[in-house]
């Protein structure tokens, strides 16, 4: 596709965030182009209280973008959205729409509308957060009407970190349960790399594997109104495209 030509899709991530932006440009190929804006930093403030000023600046964050004619916009940070609940989350993102002139929506609520897309009731949770976050996502997920099959946790090493996960830990951790063939594995949050472990999961499991980058970047393809060519591109955005067909 011809760069100038191509759909404009924005991208919002915290700013330590080393994930959003690589993965994006991995699936996405030539399919869009990816246009970044980064919150603020927080000095001194607790990882919760961080989340809700992410909340607060989003509208200020959006509208640095300027007069650049965005397609859509995604906020990759998925833990700032299960503040608000999935309903909370809904009309937090509409608001922004209105407001913006363009789709925006949350990477929670993104990975919500491909679960609906493709048909999607049960979840297994793969979750880089501290306990109490995990917890969080998992009330969003099931306040959505989704069924938590089950939790994985995965830390990095003696600690809960999202950008210090590696693909190896991620795959171990997996492994060390016994999962339902048929439950969806949703690897949460924006900041764990994803995608060489979704690569080989995908290869062994009859379930849909995704992360939320992977459902963000399919609900904004679909979005943006991409060529087929662009769904069918990545083999992980491949394999969603025939179940959501078949929903």
């Amino acid at each position: 596709m011809d760069i100038p030509s191509a759909p404009r899709i924005g991208l919002v991530v915290p700013p330590e965030n080393p994930t959003a932006e690589p993965e994006y440009s991995h699936l996405l190929g030539s399919g869009a182009n990816v246009h970044t804006a980064r919150f603020p930093t927080t000095p001194g403030k607790s990882l919760q209280e961080m989340l809700e000023t992410y909340n607060e600046v989003l509208p200020d964050v959006l509208a640095g973008f300027g007069r650049l004619p965005l397609d859509a916009a995604v906020v990759a940070c998925s833990a700032s959205h299960y503040l608000l609940s999935p309903e909370g989350d809904r009309k937090f993102c509409e608001q922004l729409t209105d407001l913006m002139g363009f789709p925006v929506r949350s990477s929670a609520l993104a990975t919500l509308d491909a679960c609906e897309a493709l048909g999607l009731t049960r979840l297994t949770l793969v979750s880089p957060y501290e306990p109490w976050l995990t917890d969080l996502s998992r009330s969003y997920w099931e306040k959505a009407g989704l069924t938590v099959d089950q939790v994985v946790p995965v830390p990095a090493g003696d600690r809960y970190d999202p950008y210090a996960v590696t693909t190896e830990a991620l795959l171990a951790q997996v492994r060390r349960h016994e999962l339902a063939d048929d439950t969806t594995l949703l690897c949460t949050g924006t900041g764990m790399f994803t995608l060489a472990a979704l690569e080989e999961l995908g290869g062994r499991r009859e379930g849909v594997v995704m992360s939320s980058n992977l459902a963000s970047v399919w609900w904004a393809l679909r979005t943006v109104g991409a060529r087929t060519d662009a769904l069918d591109g990545h083999p992980l955005l491949r394999r969603l495209t025939p179940l959501a067909n078949a929903a």
